[in-house]
């Protein structure tokens, strides 16, 4: 069960991904934020109602708090480097974050071994390639890798966040909604803050272009949660590095539903630095 858990995780969030990206090109950023994890709070507050998770309710619940506030950052980060740059090679370089739960070992004594440091190197060189020569293709700007490295780092940070936040399956439910209602609040405040800087809020359909969305901004948080509740079952289920390793593997489903949905084309160097940042990645959770 270990691998079909860590499997729905990767085809969740690949989609969850891909969704987001999409939907950024229509509609602002942080709108798409906001919403999608509004949904995402309707749902799993019923879910922590129905399993009492409120009894799990306690000090550990602050590292939820933070996951929640450094979580819209690294969305909104992640969703614009999706609306600027093609999704073939920003998706896998979000997953070099997983070298921030790794340092966070490093600084508990912990000490990775010569998979782990092959790994950081391979995810190093997969950065710098994914981001290389603009000749023909699709191009990655500066700042697209810097937006996605930002949100990478964010990423890695509410991963290890999170899991200090909880000890069983209910209590990582009420952490999950916790962060949840922290992503709207802080993203809401931000998004009120562009407002009256002069940032528009809506797509140029209006409101009603949003209403018109729903279902897939729905999607996208609920996708998000899902994923999420799929890799802790995993993880519980059967050894966590096979559980890292399959999870790991979702940006392949963004950028094969990216290459079949929109077309894109990568160069070669680009398309073997996504590689190699998926493969470092990959080499990083099994270490």
């Amino acid at each position: 069960m270990t691998a079909v858990f860590a499997l729905a995780t990767s085809l969740l969030w690949g989609f969850a991904d891909f969704g987001g990206g999409l939907l950024t090109r229509r509609v602002p950023a942080l709108t798409v934020v906001v919403v999608s994890q509004a949904a995402a709070v309707v749902v799993l507050g019923a879910v922590v109602l129905g399993t009492g998770g409120w009894s799990e309710a306690g000090p550990r619940l602050w590292f939820a708090v933070a996951a929640g506030v450094v979580g819209p950052a690294a969305m909104l980060c992640f969703y614009r480097a999706l609306a600027l740059g093609p999704m073939g090679v920003v998706s896998p370089l979000a997953t070099v974050g997983v070298a921030v739960p790794v340092g966070v070992g490093l600084a508990l004594g912990e000490r990775p071994g010569l998979v782990q440091y092959a790994g950081i190197l391979v995810a190093v060189v997969g950065v710098v390639l994914a981001g290389g020569p603009q000749l023909r293709g699709a191009p990655v700007q500066r700042r697209t890798v810097a937006l996605t490295l930002t949100a990478a780092v964010g990423f890695g940070a509410v991963m290890a966040l999170i899991a200090e936040a909880s000890v069983n399956v209910t209590g990582l439910f009420l952490a999950l909604f916790v962060q949840r209602l922290c992503n709207v609040a802080v993203g809401g405040t931000v998004l009120a803050v562009s407002v009256r800087r002069g940032a528009p809020a809506l797509p140029d359909g209006g409101l009603s272009e949003v209403v018109r969305r729903m279902p897939a901004l729905a999607f996208v948080g609920l996708a998000d949660v899902a994923a999420n509740g799929c890799y802790a079952l995993a993880a519980r289920s059967g050894p966590v590095t096979v559980a890292a390793v399959l999870a790991s593997l979702y940006p392949v489903v963004t950028a094969l539903a990216a290459r079949g949905v929109l077309k894109e084309r990568l160069l070669v160097l680009q398309a073997a630095g996504a590689g190699l940042a998926v493969a470092g990645s990959v080499l990083l959770a099994a270490g």
